[in-house]
């Protein structure tokens, strides 16, 4: 016989859901057979399932160790590669905020928010590493309940990403995320000079076979048409590139990079909406390996802030746009001096 209390992360759910994963190996109709012959008990009464748990619940299965050890769901486990030493974890994986219920970590450009194969080793990986190395989650627990983050990043870019650490934190987030009580802010270098903020609007369609979206100011006929909203402030401008601040209020997919390159300013590093030769200029002088894009700042209803600091690519781009800009600050007054001077000429 086997005895289980239901926690915060399994409360809240109907009684055969959490059996269900619980006994993953086992058919549905196994669940309800069990049930119905008492051999599957809540709070030591019969029940058909339908139930609502609650912290503290009781469950007791009337099966012998090997079944319930043949039929129950198989732990989870992380992939080994992100086991590899907290050492590395922990340098994967900038803790930026913690508490009970939720963890925010700086995402680095080049890894996935979450699996796209099986294979694959995303950030949830590395979140849930770290929860099991902090005593923050056990392997048992992962068989009903799997910590997850909440919002999601391009593998290129780079930033805030959100995940919750139990069922609460992350049913709290993802409403704060999809009413937009929490606001989000990217930090990005694009081509062209901006010199004023602005605020657009406009309509997204994505072709989902070749993963690109296209952005128009009109409404197209596409029943899959979306709205979107974007709005942004110049921080820097100078040798023929910007440095922003965008606002996404929509958060559609590639919403930003397409946006941004439909008003002539793609991002520097994007190979899907950017400038090639752009790039590739970058690419060589700065050694840019991915889009500038950064996730970089969030701003809770309750007005408190999460800040992610860009990383080296952003300090290596930079620096020589603003030599850039030094030397056009130079031409511009060697060219206003030597214009002053051919007007004292004249009037001499």
């Amino acid at each position: 016989m086997q005895e289980l209390h239901i926690g915060e992360n399994d409360a809240g759910q109907r009684f055969d859901k959490y059996l269900k994963k619980l006994l993953a190996e086992a058919p549905g109709s196994f669940v309800y057979k069990m049930l119905r012959k008492k051999n599957i008990i809540l709070n030591g009464k019969k029940a058909d399932g339908t139930e609502k748990l609650s912290c503290g619940d009781e469950v007791k299965l009337f099966l012998s160790d090997e079944t319930y050890e043949k039929l129950r769901a198989k732990s989870k486990t992380v992939m080994p590669e992100a086991f590899s030493g907290s050492e590395k974890t922990l340098r994967q994986l900038k803790v930026l905020y913690e508490d009970a219920d939720i963890l925010i970590i700086n995402k680095p450009s080049g890894m996935l928010s979450q699996k796209a194969r099986p294979e694959d080793v995303s950030a949830n990986e590395y979140i849930l590493s770290y929860l099991l190395r902090e005593g923050a989650l056990t392997e048992e627990e992962m068989r009903t309940f799997r910590p997850s983050v909440c919002n999601r990043l391009d593998r290129n870019t780079s930033g805030i990403l959100i995940a919750g650490k139990t069922l609460k934190g992350l049913q709290e987030m993802s409403k704060a995320l999809k009413e937009r009580t929490i606001q989000k802010y990217y930090r990005c270098v694009v081509k062209g000079e901006v010199l004023r903020e602005d605020y657009l609007k406009g309509w997204l369609v994505k072709d989902e076979r070749e993963n690109k979206v296209t952005v128009s100011t009109v409404k197209p006929k596409s029943a899959d048409a979306a709205p979107i909203e974007t709005a942004y402030r110049p921080i820097w401008t100078g040798g023929g590139y910007t440095g922003l601040e965008v606002h996404l209020i929509t958060g559609r997919s590639h919403q930003i990079r397409a946006h941004l390159a439909s008003i002539g300013h793609p991002i520097i590093g994007d190979v899907k909406y950017g400038d090639a030769g752009t790039n590739e200029q970058f690419r060589r002088q700065c050694k840019v390996k991915s889009q500038m894009l950064h996730a970089y700042r969030i701003v809770f209803a309750d007005g408190r802030e999460v800040i992610a600091p860009c990383g080296a690519e952003f300090a290596r781009v930079e620096e020589p746009v603003d030599r850039l800009w030094q030397k056009e600050l130079q031409h511009k007054k060697w060219k206003f001096n030597l214009k002053l001077n051919f007007h004292f000429c004249r009037f001499r």
